[in-house]
């Protein structure tokens, strides 16, 4: 039994991985306030709404062995995500999610103790809330204790992707507890000052930020900063008002069209999704995961074919956005997110464990496939071809892999902006290179023979 690397920072309680189990050890200077969540019928609510992960708690002679005054379990989730890999619609979407959860706390006789982004996973693309510790009795005048953390993991990066056009998750993954107000002012022009919400919550927040520190004592501080619950409610609700109305400015991105504008013909798309659907046939996967998603196409796809869950990834925020679209309206086990194969999601955070890298992550991972991406990696990013197999075929002991060779349009696009330096990537030596490392279950030419799909299993 190991504690999660993450839950460190709650003096309340410890999250402890029992194997498959997931375990939450709860101290006596949080027991209290959990016992009365309990008992308002606020947790069963949400849990019923599946706004937040269900808990048993447990009568084990382990939780004397802890220190804990209770033992709960909660259902481990399939794929923990992080803010800084999600999109701008899961973003928004879990910036809601927050809100909606702390307001009918409020309305219940509680407060989150925090807003931090992490607290919130996603099922699908459908959001919900982890921390069942975060919710704590609420006294008339305490400020909102969470305020600012809102601000950075969910307002600013939101402000910066709708105002400016700018995804955040380079800028929040270098800076884990996001955007500081005092960092995003600067960048604001007056035409995003006349929002009241920009103003009161970003540009007059930097300016108390720069003027308090330092300077005032905590108990001053909490007086200067005492709220009503009406007060309080009325904030949640315009920061709510305000996130449901973020749109994305109209942008053109290379691959969001490309499931209806690319180089291959209706019938040949049919025969792609026609591999893909056998391969998964085959294996019934609990998870796959989707390298190039894209809208969405084959991870549906695979869905309809056996496998219980599927993470889509694509470094396109077009695209992705067009996969979140579909997941409304499909409501299925299907969660795209955004990755840099290049420069995975590392492991980082205190003692680089905090944040576990995406590698440690895709242990769970079933199987995967890899449409049109390789040339990518091995063209648009200079990575050898057998190293881009490696990584490749690490992420899943099974998938499906597609080789574009030179002739195809996409890989002639790529190859048009600089010279070929890349004698190596030939069907031959790809071919190769997966046979090195697992076996070639079946494998189909489309698209002209420009195409190659590669089922593989590195199990036999």
């Amino acid at each position: 039994m190991i504690a999660d690397p993450g839950s460190f920072r709650d003096p309340g309680g410890t999250v402890m991985r029992d194997g498959e189990r997931i375990l939450r050890i709860v101290r006596s200077s949080a027991a209290e306030d959990y016992r009365a969540f309990q008992a308002s019928g606020l947790l069963e609510r949400l849990v019923q709404e599946k706004r937040l992960v269900p808990s048993i708690e447990l009568n084990e002679p382990l939780r004397e062995e802890l220190g804990g005054e209770l033992l709960l379990e909660h259902p481990a989730l399939p794929f923990i995500s992080y803010p800084y890999e999600w999109g701008f619609t899961l973003l928004r979407r879990a910036a809601l999610h927050h809100l909606e959860v702390q307001i009918d706390a409020l309305k219940a006789g509680f407060a989150l103790s925090d807003a931090t982004a992490y607290n919130v996973q996603f099922d699908g693309a459908r959001p919900v809330f982890i921390d069942h510790l975060s919710f704590t009795r609420y006294r008339e005048g305490e400020p909102w204790a969470g305020h600012r953390q809102f601000c950075m993991q969910f307002l600013n990066p939101l402000i910066l992707w709708s105002r400016f056009g700018v995804p955040p998750n380079a800028w929040f993954r270098g800076s884990l507890e996001g955007i500081a107000p005092e960092e995003m002012a600067p960048l604001l022009k007056l035409r995003h000052k006349l929002s009241w919400t920009v103003f009161s919550h970003v540009t007059l927040q930097a300016s108390i930020q720069r003027k308090l520190a330092g300077s005032v004592t905590g108990a001053e501080r909490a007086n200067a900063t005492k709220l009503r619950q009406s007060g309080y409610e009325a904030i949640l609700l315009g920061l709510k008002h305000f996130v449901h109305s973020c749109r994305l400015p109209k942008q053109a991105t290379t691959w969001a069209d490309y499931a209806t504008h690319n180089s291959y013909a209706a019938e040949q798309a049919e025969a792609k999704k026609m591999f893909v659907m056998r391969a998964v046939e085959s294996q019934r996967p609990a998870l796959l995961v989707d390298l190039g998603c894209n809208s969405g196409d084959y991870s549906l796809a695979a869905l309809d074919a056996g496998a219980e869950r599927v993470i889509g990834f694509d470094f396109d925020h077009g695209a992705l956005e067009a996969a979140s679209a579909r997941t409304d309206l499909a409501t299925r086990a299907f969660l795209p997110l955004w990755l840099d194969a290049a420069n995975p999601s590392p492991s980082q955070g205190w003692a680089e464990a905090e944040r576990r890298g995406l590698s440690a992550r895709f242990a769970n991972a079933d199987s995967m496939v890899a449409l049109a991406f390789i040339h990518h990696l091995a063209i648009g990013r200079n990575i050898p071809l057998s190293m881009a197999v490696d990584w490749l075929m690490s992420v899943a002991p099974r998938g499906v892999i597609e080789f574009p060779n030179k002739s195809d349009p996409m890989v002639q696009l790529l190859l048009s902006q600089r010279r070929d330096i890349f004698p190596s990537y030939n069907e031959e030596n790809f071919l190769a290179e997966v046979s090195k490392r697992g076996r070639i279950v079946e494998q189909e030419h489309v698209s002209d023979r420009r195409r190659l799909l590669v089922h593989y299993d590195r199990t036999s």
